[in-house]
C-alpha cells in the first residue's frame, strides 16, 4: 500500500464523518507502513464544518490534501497542499498543467480564503450549524432516519428515497440535493442566516406531515 486516501466526511456517500480516533489510527497505520495519509476536503473543508479544515479537531496531519469547487467561490480551480516530504519527492514538472495559475482566480480564490479563515465567518458556520441540527431534530419525523454532520455540512436521511424532497424543494424554491438514494445533503453557503433555515424548516415540516 503506497497511500490511503479518505474523506474527514463522506458526501457523496452519504456525510459520514470519521471520528477523530478513526482519523488518529489511520495515521499511525501510514506511518508504520511508511504510507502517504491523503484527505479529500474538496466538499468538508475550507470553513463547512466550522473549522477551516475538517479534519482539524482530530490533531491529525496529512501527508497531501486535495481543495477544489470553494476555494475560489465558484470559479474553476483545484489545489494539492502536500508536506516536505511529499515536496522532496517532486521535481520540477512534476506537478503543473498549462492552464494552472490562472491570475484571476487565483486572486479570487486568495480573497475567498482572507474572507473564510476568520474567527467570525468560522464561528457563523458552527452557530448556523448548531442551530440547523436543532430545527431538523426538531422536525421529530418517523420517516427521518438519522441527522448527522457537522458544522454546515449536514445529512439527513429518510426512510424513502431522497429525491422525493429534492424534487419538492425546486417546487418550493430550495436547491437542494442529494448524497445517496434516501439522504438528503444540507450544504448552504456559509453565510446562510437562520430565517433562511426557518423557511427551509417550515417546508420540511410541510413535506413530511403530507406523507
Amino acid at each position: 500500500t503506497c497511500a490511503v486516501m479518505i474523506e474527514p466526511i463522506q458526501g457523496e456517500g452519504g456525510i459520514h464523518a470519521a471520528t477523530p480516533e478513526f482519523l488518529q489510527t489511520l495515521r499511525a497505520l501510514c506511518d508504520e507502513h511508511d504510507a502517504l495519509l491523503i484527505f479529500d476536503e474538496v466538499q468538508c473543508g475550507l470553513g463547512r464544518t466550522g473549522d477551516l479544515w475538517a479534519h482539524t479537531a482530530s490533531g491529525v496531519t496529512p501527508d497531501l490534501m486535495s481543495l477544489a469547487k470553494p476555494l475560489a467561490a465558484g470559479l474553476p480551480i483545484g489545489a494539492a497542499l502536500i508536506t516536505d516530504k511529499v515536496n522532496a519527492a517532486l521535481a520540477p514538472g512534476d506537478h503543473g498543467s498549462t492552464f494552472a495559475g490562472g491570475s484571476v482566480v487565483c486572486a479570487v480564490a486568495s480573497y475567498a480564503l482572507s474572507r473564510i479563515n476568520t474567527p467570525a465567518m468560522l464561528g457563523h458556520v458552527q452557530e448556523t450549524g448548531e442551530y440547523l441540527m436543532e430545527r431538523l431534530a426538531e422536525l421529530n419525523s418517523p420517516h427521518i432516519v438519522e441527522v448527522r454532520g457537522r458544522g454546515l455540512m449536514i445529512g439527513m436521511e429518510l426512510d424513502f428515497p431522497a429525491a422525493e424532497v429534492v424534487q419538492a424543494g425546486y417546487d418550493a424554491g430550495f436547491l437542494l440535493v442529494n448524497a445517496g438514494p434516501n439522504v438528503i445533503r444540507f450544504v448552504p453557503p456559509l453565510i446562510v442566516e437562520k430565517q433562511h433555515i426557518d423557511a427551509l424548516i417550515t417546508f420540511l415540516s410541510s413535506f413530511l406531515a403530507s406523507k
